[in-house]
């Protein structure tokens, strides 16, 4: 934390005043985000030990900068502490808009308009940026080559079909996998692949989207990285706006060079199940083999994504064994079972089942908040072991909204151990209870007062739950109405 610090300290001439984490427990990278800011000055500070994926992250944003690509000012860096510091973009990801305008599957305007703008700046990058980009730092590979799509294959094969229990035949799928990895490889690939553009990758600030996260990018081809967005699993793009939305970045790419669109689409789908298969291997990945479970909560959305494709969809080569455990896994009760598929519930009734999960703070001097749903109450937490704000002569009039007080507790250990395992425990409920159809969760947080700790605890599980589909979350701060605040 402290080289993050000295690094501000050069650039803005002001010491630090406030540090927080953003990225929570549940980023898959590694690296270590945080917002350092003082006197209305702020950035993100990156602590990652990995140096070559560092290098092709600064290098890459410089030179796409120098192209007038929409990528945050890298302010500084020191490589040999594994750090740097760059432009904070604020908190609102592609996926969070879209979360939150979405009503009944279907996306508002505005939301369909920020993925035309992102798709409009994506040729951009492969193209224009791509002609003259060093592919000599790339990491881990310089391209999208037989290794790289081993690699993802096997991935896929031994995280996600294995650990899930699907049978397959070894040698049957291992010969499709070099059919598919031969097709693939037909497909024109001198441009600059993404490789993770998706949702949770574009920024919006104002309305323009801006792009983080290609530190994995390579030369490869360029139906890879409009696959990576419109198949992102949790953002359950319906099918008729992927088609719409896939002609805009047809219409995009025209002006950056001559295309032939049905030979575009003759390779994009074989693109689409290798993305797929890509993102279910990190799933597994990180759900099964390092139960880390809410990584599983997109793979009921991925399996939809799947039985469309396999629908609707005919690849111009015969991959009968991998299509046969692509039916498996949509037949597996086990994986039926990490999440309430949203088609299953729509089948129930004209509209999806909706989870409401409502979230209090507390004081445990005035009482247990009230159920008023008729369960007869949920989960409650005890903060009061944590470190207390309301003891500090800067802090009392604040409460855990104002982002002081905020700033303060996101600095304390304990308090990062105890969302974690207060999110484990409401995760796991909240499975089962979509599961079995139920409506109503609730979960509350006490502290002395209800003005600091409870309340920060409630504001950070609530912001969590919000990415999640399916769920209303509702939340209410009892003592700080009782104060008026």
């Amino acid at each position: 934390m402290d080289v993050l610090k000295k690094l501000f300290e050069s650039h803005f001439r002001l010491p630090v005043e406030f540090v927080q984490p953003i990225q929570g427990q549940l980023g898959g990278s590694g690296r270590k985000i945080i917002r350092l800011s003082a006197e209305g000055k702020r950035a993100i500070g990156i602590l990652y030990d990995v140096r070559e994926e560092n290098v092709a992250f600064l290098e890459f944003s410089r030179h796409f900068r120098c192209h007038g690509l929409p990528v945050p000012e890298i302010y500084a860096d020191d490589l040999s502490h594994g750090a740097y510091l760059e432009e904070d973009l604020g908190d609102t990801t592609l996926f969070d808009f879209v979360s939150s305008n979405r009503a009944e599957g279907e996306l508002g305007e505005p939301a369909v308009d920020a993925y035309r703008k992102a798709l409009t700046e994506l040729p951009r990058f492969q193209v224009e940026a791509g002609r003259d980009l060093n592919y000599k730092v790339c990491y881990p590979r310089g391209s999208f080559d037989r290794q790289s799509i081993a690699w993802d294959l096997n991935y896929f094969k031994y995280y996600f079909l294995k650990l899930a229990g699907i049978p397959f035949n070894e040698q049957q799928l291992e010969d499709d996998f070099i059919h598919l990895t031969k097709f693939l490889l037909s497909a024109s690939r001198d441009y600059f692949m993404y490789r993770d553009f998706q949702s949770r990758n574009i920024m919006l600030r104002d309305g323009t989207p801006f792009f983080v996260d290609y530190q994995g990018g390579r030369k490869g081809a360029l139906q890879y990285d409009v696959a990576s967005l419109l198949f992102d699993a949790k953002a359950d793009l319906p099918p008729q706006l992927r088609q719409l939305l896939l002609d805009h970045y047809l219409d995009a790419l025209s002006g950056f060079l001559t295309i032939d669109r049905q030979a575009f689409l003759r390779h994009y789908y074989a693109y689409v199940y290798v993305r797929i298969m890509q993102a279910l291997g990190a799933y597994g990945f990180r759900g099964f083999y390092e139960r880390k479970s809410h990584f599983l909560q997109s793979v009921p959305f991925a399996l939809k994504n799947l039985r469309w494709l396999l629908h609707n969809v005919e690849l111009p080569l015969a991959l009968a064994s991998l299509m046969e455990a692509f039916r498996g896994m949509l037949g597996s009760e086990k994986l039926q079972g990490l999440l309430s598929e949203p088609e299953h519930r729509q089948s129930r009734s004209s509209k999806p089942d909706v989870l409401t999960v409502r979230v209090f703070s507390f004081s445990f001097h005035q009482g247990l908040p009230k159920d008023d749903s008729g369960n007869g109450g949920g989960f409650v937490f005890d903060g009061r072991g944590l470190p207390n704000p309301g003891r500090e002569e800067r802090f009392k009039q604040l409460t855990g909204k104002d982002s002081p007080v905020a700033d303060y507790l996101s600095q304390q250990s304990s308090v990062h151990q105890f969302l974690a395992s207060a999110q484990a425990l409401v995760d796991s409920s909240i499975s089962v209870y979509q599961s079995r159809g139920f409506k109503d969760l609730m979960v509350s947080f006490g502290c002395t007062g209800g003005q600091h700790r409870s309340v920060y605890l409630a504001e950070q599980l609530a912001r969590t739950l919000r990415e999640r589909n399916g769920l209303q979350v509702v939340v209410r701060h009892l003592g700080l109405e009782s104060l008026g605040k």
